[in-house]
């Protein structure tokens, strides 16, 4: 799909004024500025993660309760349960929790439901068989804020339940009735940043009893597992986000935890280790156990004491990986030729039978991505359909969602992501109601993707020394992404090498005539429509990285975007 370039103004005297304070160049300078960090005291913090960085742990509401009865348990010798969700969010919580708990000398046991047997949430029949298994106090991971039902049978039954979560509550219901619940994003929390991960809020949780303990100084070591977390979950890297995922990347290649040591030289992150490489590398790996097969792996992953086990483990998530890769391709197509059966000119929903549910969230992205409207993809299974829906800018997923409530078993989210559960006999209604209400509210406009241009340069100032000048933007990711230029004076050079049958490799000439290396992902499919041809003209939106082979670093530039002129 065509997209629309938007390049952003620049204030030259803003610009000047700030690059002059912090002593960085212009172009730094403008970028800082268009990221909010307009201040030389903003954009020195920006630039310079710290620990001073993270928040008081108290500022979230409930935690006292939830460290109370937490402590509570710790002295009496209560046997505690971990409640993780089964993705990346969830399990990297639970390792974290446990982790902490082991440290105050208690030994707790952990659930990580099934996804395709008890579906997401906290469940009755697991929880009963917690209590029979003497646990008194249950604690939930990135899960919990909308189980009800659950929670209700927990307190009736003399089960205390934490919950900790991160995703909206129900505006009617309110909090469910648990002891204590620890989210930023509950009514009435004043918490300053409301863009933790659930591994997040369970850091928070941990540095809170740590301290109660007299062991704050151990805090450090959890930030490693909670960074892995928040950037597999794509959260926003900006604020308190950044500095847990810029603290815990340091040194992380020296870990001495097997699990962690397996997973990165499976995912061949051996010398560095930036939040790209756990965004594309170690998240998907630790994500497929869930979709896949049972999530419980990746706490045994990260828990494992030798490193055999855990080179088994970090195996078996490979290969599950890999298995997702191709589940995912194959339902992806099949629901894209069912688009084609509705009318979904606004929003578009589609289901098939049986389609694996462990991977309809990642075709819903796809589809979402290539077709550029809010999706659901449903995996129609018993008379109902198991759905995931993303979303694209400028359109609340959720609120489009709470429009259709009446249709739902039950669904959750947040403003670009949600999953529901439906009746069969519900879902033409569903489409219906979802197409209406997005046309109210998206404009023609918000149909085309936009793609945000930082800044114009000229292939003169393209040099390796760019890439180390954006260096301290790192960590990037959701948020806070690399930054996007467009150079207009290039000319292809020779004709576009195809790699895999799906990728382009650009060799383009400057002004000045030096020569310069483009990859294209997908380009195959993303340039059609453009006529490549060699001498043709070409602006290139793009990002700039290094390419390193052998121990030599040169620039290379990642293509987004371009426009040919025969």
């Amino acid at each position: 799909m065509k997209k629309r370039w938007t390049i952003r103004k620049h204030d030259a005297d803003a610009v000047n004024k700030l690059a002059a304070e912090i002593s960085v160049k212009p172009l730094i300078a403008a970028l800082l500025i268009a990221r909010g960090h307009d201040t030389a005291e903003k954009a020195i913090q920006f630039l310079n993660p710290s620990p001073e960085h993270l928040h008081e742990p108290f500022l979230l509401k409930g935690m006292r309760e939830a460290v109370d009865r937490i402590q509570k348990a710790v002295d009496a010798k209560e046997k505690i349960m971990i409640w993780g969700d089964y993705d990346v969010d969830g399990t990297t919580g639970t390792v974290l929790l446990r982790k902490m708990l082991s440290l105050l000398g208690v030994e707790s046991t952990f659930h990580v439901p099934n996804r395709f047997t008890e579906g997401y949430g906290i469940n009755i029949p697991a929880l009963e068989q917690a209590q029979l298994g003497g646990v008194t106090l249950v604690i939930s991971v990135d899960c919990g804020i909308r189980s009800f039902e659950p929670l209700e049978w927990a307190s009736d039954h003399g089960l205390d339940v934490i919950v900790t979560d991160h995703h909206l509550s129900d505006e009617v219901r309110g909090n469910p009735p648990a002891v204590a619940v620890v989210n930023p994003n509950q009514t009435g929390c004043g918490y300053p940043d409301k863009n933790l991960a659930g591994v997040g809020v369970a850091f928070k949780l941990a540095h809170a009893l740590l301290r109660e303990n007299e062991l704050e100084h151990e805090v450090p070591q959890f930030l490693k597992i909670a960074a892995i977390g928040t950037v597999a979950d794509v959260m926003n890297l900006t604020g308190e986000n950044r500095a847990i995922v810029s603290l815990g990347l340091l040194d992380l290649t020296k870990t001495d935890n097997f699990g962690l040591k397996a997973l990165m030289e499976i995912s061949d992150c051996r010398s560095d280790m930036t939040s790209m490489h756990i965004g594309f590398r170690i998240g998907p790996r630790i994500n497929a156990a869930g979709r896949m097969d049972v999530a419980r792996h990746v706490v045994e992953l990260f828990e494992a004491t030798d490193f055999s086990k855990a080179r088994e483990l970090a195996t078996l998530l490979d290969s599950r990986n890999r298995e997702r890769q191709k589940v995912q391709q194959e339902i992806t197509e099949l629901a894209l030729l069912e688009t084609g059966s509705h009318d979904g000119r606004f929003f578009v929903v589609v289901a098939g039978d049986g389609w694996h549910q462990g991977v309809i969230g990642l075709a819903a992205s796809r589809i979402a991505e290539k077709l550029h409207r809010p999706t659901i993809v449903l995996s129609l299974r018993d008379g109902f359909g198991h759905g995931s829906a993303r979303s694209i800018a400028n359109f609340h997923l959720l609120n489009a969602l709470d429009v259709a409530e009446e249709l739902f078993e039950q669904y959750g989210g947040h403003a670009a992501a949600a999953g529901m559960k439906i009746k069969l006999e519900n879902i033409a209604d569903l489409r219906e109601k979802l197409n209406e209400y997005a046309a109210k509210t998206l404009t023609e406009q918000d149909l085309i993707p936009e793609l945000k241009i930082d800044a114009l340069l000229t292939s003169r100032s393209l040099t390796i020394d760019l890439v180390d000048e954006l260096s301290g933007f790192e960590p990037f990711g959701a948020g806070n992404p690399k930054p996007i230029f467009v150079t207009r004076d290039l000319v292809l050079r020779d004709e576009p090498f195809v790699m895999k049958d799906k990728h382009l490799k650009l060799k383009l000439l400057g002004e000045d005539q030096r020569v310069f290396e483009a990859v294209w992902w997908d380009g195959v499919e993303r340039s059609k429509g453009q006529t490549l041809k060699p001498n043709s003209r070409i602006e290139l939106a793009y990002v700039a990285e290094a390419n390193v082979w052998q121990g030599n670093r040169r620039l290379q530039l990642v293509v987004e975007d371009l426009r040919a002129d025969n």
